[in-house]
């Protein structure tokens, strides 16, 4: 699932049971859950490019593809980007790490990286990369520690070597980055990460404002050319 993936989950997990993992009624709950709260973050996006970093298996480089972005692929895992392009030729994968992108500045739209960071030891400096790359903005997804699942599976299986991090946390990362972003946006989902009939329920009724969820969302919008000093 895409709490237990890149820069670490490869230590925990093998490609192929974290990709059938999200064919399982609870894996696919979530990652609908997920994906739905990260476009709900993104501006209009038809036809814009987009630069999944840490993309693994590429479950959500396929699923940004299939929403109409332009979608690359990049991960350290040579076996897992092979996995990614079997599933989805059309989508380009490129071998690489988070702390030195190999890419133009501004060379995509957006920058995503869906809980990835949470398995990198210097997330400011991958930030930084990403911006860098990024023409219109950045999205992340991260591991909540404000969550209920942070104190039921840290530590644990999939889990072990992930960093939970908090809005807090981000909005430190945010103040290395140069511009200044021109707007943050913040939202949670995955309140009970159970995916039983009663967390499903819940997660409709609760407004994803709400900063327990267990899938922490942020998009750092860049500023417009010639907005900033």
């Amino acid at each position: 699932m895409s709490t237990v993936r890149q820069e670490g989950w490869r230590d925990n997990m093998e490609a192929a049971d974290y990709e059938a993992w999200y064919h399982t009624p609870r894996g696919r709950w979530i990652g609908d859950t997920e994906f739905a709260l990260l476009l709900r973050l993104l501006p209009p996006m038809a036809g814009a490019s987009l630069l999944d970093t840490g993309s693994g298996t590429g479950y959500f480089s396929r699923r940004f593809a299939a929403a109409g972005l332009r979608v690359t692929g990049l991960d350290p895992d040579w076996p897992a980007l092979l996995m990614a392009r079997k599933q989805e030729p059309a989508t380009a994968q490129v071998q690489g790490r988070a702390q030195a992108l190999p890419f133009a500045d501004a060379g995509f739209d957006y920058c995503c990286a869906i809980t990835s960071l949470c398995f990198i030891e210097e997330p400011e400096r991958a930030l930084r990369e990403m911006w860098r790359v990024a023409g219109r903005g950045v999205l992340l997804g991260l591991l909540n520690r404000h969550s209920l699942l942070y104190r039921r599976k840290r530590g644990r299986g999939g889990y072990r070597g992930a960093r939970w991090d908090t809005l807090r946390d981000v909005h430190c990362w945010i103040e290395t980055l140069s511009p200044p972003p021109a707007r943050i946006r913040a939202a949670s989902a995955v309140f009970l990460p159970g995916a039983g009939p009663v967390a499903r329920l819940l997660e409709r009724l609760l407004p994803v404002s709400l900063p327990w969820g267990a899938f922490l969302a942020v998009y750092i919008e860049k500023p417009l050319p010639g907005s900033f000093p």
